[in-house]
C-alpha cells in the first residue's frame, strides 16, 4: 500500500472492513493513521462469532464491498490471503467485473475455511502475485496462465528492518516476555477450543508469557476464556492486540533473548522466520505452509508435547536460517506490476483453464 501510494502513476484507495472495524481493537485506527480510507465496510458484529455469523459476515460483506467498487471505480481489486473479507471482495470484484489482484495466493494453511477460500481467491483472480515459488507452482497446477503468475514475496517480510527492537521500557510495559502466545480457532466448539488453549497454556508453564487475543473466527471466546483465566491466575499477561511496529519490534526483542513465539499463527513461520525467532506451530491450523527452520511443529495441542517442544527449538541452530519469503520488496514489486498492467485491455478479465 505504501509503495503504491508513492508513486505518482497509482492513486491508492483503502477499504477498510470486517474485524478491523470490531471491537475492542477498533484496528481500523491503526489502518487510519496511515492511510487516507476511501471506504468503510462492516461485516462481523462485536461479540457474535460463529460459522453461520461468517456466512452471514460474508454477505454483508459482498454487498457492501460491490457498493463500494461501484462508487470508486477501482482500475484494480487487490487482496491478500484467505480471510472472509479478502473473499467477499474477491467475489464482489468478480461477479462486478473489476479486476481483481490477490496476494500470497497459492499458499497451503487449512485454518477453519481458510484453504477452500485462498484457493477460490485464485481462480476468481486476472493477477497472482505469489509469495513463494512453490505457491507459484501451485497456482500454475491450479490451471492459471503462467503469465499471469508473479513471484514477489511475501509484504511481511517488506520493511522488517526499518523497525527497531522495543526498548528496555516498551519492553517492561510488556512484562519482559520469553514468549509470545497468539492462538487462533481452528473450527472446534467453544470448548475445545478452550481445552486446547489450556493445554497450550499449561506447556508454556514457567515462560513469561505474553498472549494476544485470537481472531473473530468460530471458537474465539473458547480460547479467550482460558487466556482470561490464566492471566487471572498470573499466568500471563493478556493483550488485545499491538500495533505493527510494536509487534515486530517485540519479535526482534526475543530473538535477541532466544525467546519464542508459540501457537498457530502464520506470524511464526513469516516474519519470525525472517528474524531468526524460534517458533513453535501448534495443532493443524497452519498444516501444508511451508516451514522453516525456525520452526518446530507440535501436532496436537497437548502440555507435555508443547514442554518439549520448548526444549527442541531452545537447541535450533539458526546461524544458518533461509526463508523463501523474498528479499523484502514485494511492496516495490506488486506496485510496479499494477503499474503496467492494463486491466482494461480487450480480453484481459476473460477466464479460462490454462490447460
Amino acid at each position: 500500500m505504501l509503495e503504491v501510494a508513492a508513486r505518482p502513476d497509482l492513486m491508492l484507495m483503502v477499504v477498510a472492513a470486517g474485524s478491523h472495524l470490531v471491537a475492542p481493537a477498533h484496528t481500523f485506527h491503526d489502518v487510519k493513521a496511515c492511510f487516507n480510507i476511501a471506504e468503510s465496510v462492516p461485516m462481523q458484529i462485536a461479540g457474535r462469532t460463529g460459522r453461520l455469523e461468517d456466512v452471514e459476515a460474508t454477505a454483508r460483506g459482498v454487498a457492501r464491498f460491490a457498493r463500494a467498487f461501484e462508487r470508486l471505480s477501482p482500475d484494480w481489486v487487490v487482496v491478500l490471503g484467505d480471510r472472509i473479507e479478502a473473499f467477499a471482495a474477491g467475489i464482489a470484484a468478480c461477479v462486478g467485473g473489476w479486476a481483481l489482484a490477490h496476494i500470497h495466493g497459492g499458499d497451503r494453511a487449512e485454518g477453519i475455511a481458510d484453504e477452500s477460500m485462498r484457493h477460490a481467491l485464485t481462480k476468481m483472480a486476472h493477477l497472482h502475485l505469489a509469495a513463494t515459488p512453490a505457491s507459484a507452482e501451485r497456482i500454475a497446477r491450479m490451471g492459471e496462465p503462467r503469465a499471469r503468475i508473479h513471484v514477489t514475496g511475501s509484504p511481511g517480510i517488506d520493511a522488517l528492518a526499518s523497525i527497531d527492537p522495543l526498548d528496555d521500557q516498551a519492553f517492561d510495559e510488556l512484562g519482559r516476555p520469553d514468549a509470545l502466545l497468539l492462538m487462533h480457532p481452528v473450527g472446534r466448539t467453544s470448548e475445545a477450543e478452550e481445552a486446547a488453549a489450556t493445554a497450550v497454556i499449561e506447556g508454556l508453564d514457567g515462560r513469561r508469557v505474553l498472549a494476544l487475543h485470537p481472531n473473530y473466527d468460530a471458537g474465539r471466546e473458547g480460547i479467550l476464556r482460558a487466556l482470561e483465566q490464566a492471566a487471572a491466575e498470573g499466568r500471563l499477561r493478556l493483550a488485545s492486540h499491538l500495533p505493527r511496529e510494536r509487534f515486530v519490534g517485540l519479535l526482534k526483542r526475543l530473538a535477541s533473548r532466544r525467546g519464542v513465539m508459540a501457537g498457530n499463527s502464520s506470524a511464526a513461520l513469516i516474519e519470525a522466520a525472517a528474524l531468526g525467532l524460534p517458533a513453535l506451530d501448534i495443532g493443524p491450523r497452519q498444516n501444508g505452509r511451508e516451514r522453516c527452520s525456525n520452526v518446530v511443529h507440535v501436532a496436537g495441542e497437548y502440555a507435555a508435547d508443547v514442554a518439549q517442544a520448548l526444549e527442541r527449538a531452545a537447541c535450533l541452530d539458526l546461524s544458518a536460517r533461509s526463508h523463501p519469503y523474498g528479499a523484502g520488496d514485494a511492496g516495490i514489486r506488486i506496485a510496479s506490476l499494477l503499474a503496467s498492467i492494463d486491466p482494461s485491455e480487450p480480453g484481459f478479465q476473460r477466464k479460462r483453464c490454462a490447460y
